[in-house]
């Protein structure tokens, strides 16, 4: 038997090592959380769902819808910069070497099933793509978010199979992340059968998303002609044959267009020894054997380089991996600063009071007057345990409000207090937060604080400023203050945490909430 045979190439071992970088925070599947340090701002080049619990930084596909939605507030100058930047530097090389997506359509075309075969279909089929830019990425993004302020990632919502791969199912699969099912409904029902249907379809066809669906394939397309990096052709050598064109899987018109991935299959293919795989004038990998074949001592060295080249990558791959799991989670920890946490008095014992239900009607109950609004006097509640499930003690803090005041949850004793996790790419979010406005209005005695997960914190000031919500208390969650962790606040949002009179929790749960439900929620939490 020919070992070699069954050996991975150089190409595939690439693509294993950019998905293990691109998600190399692997506590995340552990621990059922999302990594949200400071590089999940920073895009990684392929497709590679921001939610995934392993992925380190985010996806520049997700990053330029989310950016094109918030258009009317800033300039999404920098998603486009790094996208050039990624196009110029490789432009479609990196669908060939460094996309997770691409390593997972390739290994299901292996599945022994007859194959489709390219041609003038498939060839018109891949244009496709320009339409799903055009329509899912920018237009809908850009019509919701100008002209409606609505926060909507079309593409990501409803149709990305590496959304739904990754982020849902890497993430509900954890058993802490249970409560999240409340957001599996007919669009992730409808994006499980499309991603079904996209994977059953490349078993049959190579590469079906890549070549007709993929718009961050679409966009690196245009930077192909001249990319730093790709396949390029020695026209004194070549014979115009058609050998490389015929044979790649691809739907290429000829080497290194907008459809060439430059995976480099047709280097082995071309008898001229025409084609090289080449980063400016450094050829990364040339002929070796036929006509025209590089000189047995060019071999030689640029093996010897490659080497050298996978001794720094391994290394690298090790830092990461080392970094996301334990180095910087022990950072975190060691910098969570006390400031941010005031002193509570230590429980006298372990054990709850018997928490009181919250019933799961929306509608109202039924009354005669209005609930009495003043303030409550403080029990004694040294007995119960601090924490934030349902009747315990939630944790006093303090942080700064976006007003230029200072909350701190004590000072709010003797008042509902209503905790609002939330963000400005989370649609649900966005939508409830008119409701708690409402709500102060109706009821100004409530204490309402909307606080903004990690993520994104620094775009929520201006995204804030033409909304209206004067009545709510805003603040900004970062890795120094640590609310979220403080909270035991989940990745997933919206999450509502509301507080009777005493400070303890009646309420605790990742759910969007009605105006009708959030009342009932309020007017249970005053009678508590």
């Amino acid at each position: 038997m020919d070992k070699k045979r069954f050996r991975p190439g150089t190409r595939r071992l690439v693509q294993l090592y950019a998905a293990l970088l691109y998600n190399a925070n692997l506590k995340g599947y552990i621990d059922g959380h999302i990594y949200t340090g400071n590089l999940k701002s920073v895009c990684v080049p392929g497709f590679n769902c921001y939610s995934c619990p392993g992925a380190i930084a985010s996806c520049p596909l997700g990053s330029l819808q989310n950016a094109l939605n918030a258009a009317g507030h800033t300039a999404p100058w920098y998603v486009l910069g790094i996208l050039a930047l990624f196009g110029v530097i490789l432009g479609r090389t990196i669908c060939g070497w460094i996309c997770p997506l691409g390593l997972i359509q390739e290994l299901l075309h292996k599945i022994p099933t007859p194959k489709i075969r390219k041609g003038r279909v498939t060839r018109i089929l891949s244009y496709l793509k320009y339409v799903f830019l055009a329509v899912f990425v920018i237009a809908i993004p850009v019509w919701f978010g100008v002209g409606k302020d609505v926060i909507l990632p079309a593409f990501c919502k409803f149709i990305c199979p590496a959304g739904t791969l990754e982020g849902a199912v890497g993430y509900l699969q954890h058993p802490a992340n249970s409560t999240s099912f409340f957001q599996l409904g007919a669009v992730f029902t409808n994006k499980w059968v499309i991603m079904c249907v996209i994977g059953l379809a490349c078993v049959f066809c190579y590469r079906t998303f890549c070549r007709f669906i993929c718009p961050l394939g679409a966009i690196y397309g245009f930077f192909n002609r001249f990319a730093v990096t790709g396949v390029k052709v020695n026209p004194d050598r070549c014979n115009g044959c058609g050998l490389c064109v015929s044979k790649c899987q691809m739907d290429i018109r000829h080497v290194g267009d907008h459809e060439c991935i430059s995976c480099g299959k047709c280097i082995d293919t071309c008898a001229q020894g025409a084609i090289s795989l080449k980063c400016g004038k450094i050829t990364l990998k040339g002929p070796e054997i036929g006509k025209n074949a590089d000189p047995e001592p060019v071999v030689r060295k640029r093996k010897q380089a490659g080497r050298i080249a996978w001794g720094i990558a391994v290394a690298a791959l090790v830092f990461a991996v080392a970094w996301f799991n334990f180095i910087e989670p022990a950072i975190s920890k060691a910098d969570v600063p006390a400031a941010a946490v005031t002193e509570t008095q230590p429980p006298e014992t372990t054990s709850a009071p018997e928490a009181t239900a919250v019933p799961e009607t929306s509608a109202a109950p039924e009354e005669t007057a209005e609930p009495e609004t003043t303030t409550a006097p403080v029990t004694d509640t040294s007995g119960l345990t601090v924490g934030s499930e349902v009747g315990n003690l939630l944790p006093d803090f303090t942080t700064d409000l976006l007003s230029g005041e200072t909350f701190r949850l004590s000072d709010h004793r003797g008042q509902v207090v209503i905790i609002n996790f939330w963000g400005t790419t989370c649609a649900p979010c966005v939508a409830e937060l008119p409701y708690y406005e409402q709500l102060k209005v109706a009821y100004p005695d409530v204490e309402i604080l909307a606080i903004h997960n990690r993520a994104g914190a620094k775009k929520a000031k201006d995204f804030l400023a033409d909304k209206g919500w004067d009545h709510l208390d805003f603040a900004l969650d970062s890795k120094e203050k640590g609310l979220l962790p403080l909270l035991n606040a989940a990745d997933a949002m919206p999450q509502t945490i509301i507080l009777d009179r005493q400070g303890v929790v009646t309420y605790n749960a990742q759910a969007p909430l009605t105006y009708e439900k959030l009342e009932t929620l309020y007017k249970n939490a005053l009678a508590h």
